[in-house]
């Protein structure tokens, strides 16, 4: 995870032709994917828009300037993807309500059968040779992960039961069976009980590509906002799947991990810079290149400071849609990997701080081996995927110290305060000088909000005044407040009111520590 500066927003059409691919390489070799853009399809943000206000929004601007809406976003996106010609999003770009305006892109690839998997073996310890075990302290059970791809043959063996449907944005409908094969083979190294790293998590198929293996950017986006209106925490979700750089998809990625979910992504199979590519190169998601079994960057695998980690992607077997297994290739295989791991990070959860994507992305990051990754390509992080820092889930905190509270708690438009509790018994003295009071809300306006900490004797603490220009979604901030004049024993709350109409959010979680 790395932390630049979003892309600029611009109202123009994007008509460089962009691609979607499967991230699994079928040759060591560079431009294996047939690539294209989709004539008379184009996907278009939104400025200044709210979810409730999405749909009709879209309907008035094809209703201007021609077209026809064809699907809308409202989570991890404003916007929808619509069917015109580019002449109609030319003209549709230059409407003040339009943020811009990008065409749609597709992609064909294929995997390629060759020898048995060893991943498992080398994530769980620092160095080689592999020493034929795979040592876990938990299975992740309580953590839900999110398979964006082909969809998922839920009735394999090898699920136990685990894996369900989200959604099917290819056929339109709630049943997301894979007939690819492709989003089988990664659901299985995230969470299968005999090729996955988190044996008992919970899978979910959001079928973005179709039975060849092939998509639009369009659905994709569409997969990714289910996910973030659907999602039950905490969560992962593995995107092993890429093309060339796409801002609206780069944008929806984002979202995505402000709204608490952690996204592993693969960095693509060209054999270059992953900083070229979507949505590999968006710096809030765990970008992952591929190694082989002697520790060296596979062939195949991109690279480059856009990325974070390596992990096994060559020769990896796992379970197919046809019920049976398969031994592939592709930084496609190497993200489940992570995306495993990062299930076992966050299971067990009990700060707020714990299910933070940037702090799972942190602990991958810093406790990955280093320096083992040989040829690892012009600026790649030389860090290599290790699992046995992981405990299974933080101990009780101590509460002396603070406490969290990850409760959702619904913020009405423009109605009454509401408020988040953390309880503190047992301890002796006061608060200290520099209490740190974590805060996470989701809100697409957050200048509508007033933010109070409120201590057990009443006193009220401002964290933020309703107000301001240009501020960002969301508020995920530390702030620092003095509570030296309170007892840290009983109930502290996190209070907060929308004082202004539209729109609506959420109290994602909470932490105060002394």
């Amino acid at each position: 995870m790395r932390h630049d500066p979003s892309a600029r927003r611009r109202a123009t059409v994007c008509l460089a032709t962009t691609a979607l691919v499967l991230a699994g390489a079928t040759h060591a070799t560079a431009g294996a994917s047939r690539m294209s853009a989709v004539p008379d399809s184009y996907i278009v943000v939104l400025r200044d828009t709210t979810p409730q206000q999405t749909a009709s929004t879209a309907a008035a601007l094809v209703g201007k300037y021609g077209g026809q809406v064809k699907l809308t976003y409202t989570a991890a996106l404003s916007g929808f993807s619509a069917a015109m010609t580019g002449a109609q999003a030319d003209a549709l770009a230059t409407d003040p309500t339009v943020a811009y305006v990008e065409q749609d892109g597709i992609a064909h690839t294929t995997d390629t059968q060759t020898d048995p998997t060893w991943g498992l073996d080398r994530i769980d310890q620092k160095n080689l040779p592999l020493d034929s075990k795979y040592t876990y302290t938990t299975t992740a059970s309580d953590v839900t992960a999110y398979v964006i791809d082909t969809g998922i043959h839920k009735a394999h063996d090898d699920f136990g039961g685990r894996a369900t449907d989200g959604y099917d944005f290819i056929d339109e409908d709630e049943v997301a069976e894979d007939c690819n094969g492709h989003g089988t083979h990664v659901a299985g190294t995230i969470g299968s009980t005999t090729y996955g790293v988190a044996k008992g998590v919970k899978l979910v198929g959001v079928r973005v590509l179709n039975c060849q293996g092939s998509g639009q950017w369009s659905q994709v986006i569409a997969g990714i906002d289910w996910v973030v209106a659907n999602a039950a925490k905490p969560a992962v979700v593995n995107m092993s799947l890429g093309g060339r750089a796409q801002t609206s998809l780069d944008d929806a990625v984002r979202k995505a991990v402000s709204a608490g979910i952690t996204v592993v992504v693969a960095s693509g199979n060209d054999n270059r810079d992953a900083c070229s590519t979507s949505p590999a190169r968006t710096p809030e998601a765990i970008t992952v290149n591929a190694t082989d079994d002697s520790d060296t960057r596979s062939s195949f695998s991109n690279h480059g400071p856009c990325t974070d980690i390596f992990a096994p992607g060559s020769k990896i077997t796992s379970t197919w849609s046809d019920g049976g297994t398969k031994t592939i290739n592709g930084t496609s295989m190497a993200a489940p990997h992570v995306a495993g791991a990062a299930a076992l990070y966050l299971s067990g959860s009990t700060t707020a701080n714990r299910a933070d994507p940037a702090d799972v992305a942190k602990a991958l990051t810093e406790n990955a081996t280093a320096d083992v990754v040989k040829d690892p390509g012009p600026g790649s992080p030389n860090r290599l995927l290790y699992t046995g820092f992981i405990d299974g889930g933080d101990p009780e905190p101590d509460p002396c110290v603070g406490g969290s509270n990850t409760d959702d708690v619904q913020i009405p438009d423009a109605g009454d305060a509401v408020t988040s509790s953390i309880v503190v018994s047992g301890c002796e003295g006061p608060g200290s000088a520099a209490t740190a009071v974590k805060v996470d809300i989701v809100h697409p306006y957050t200048a509508d909000l007033a933010v109070d900490l409120v201590a057990p004797s009443g006193k009220v603490f401002e964290l933020r005044e309703p107000g301001g220009i240009g501020l960002p979604d969301d508020i995920h901030e530390t702030f620092t407040v003095d509570t030296s004049s309170e007892t840290k024993n009983g109930t502290w709350q996190l209070r907060v009111k929308d004082v202004y109409d539209y729109d609506t959010g959420h109290i994602d979680g909470w932490s105060i520590a002394f």
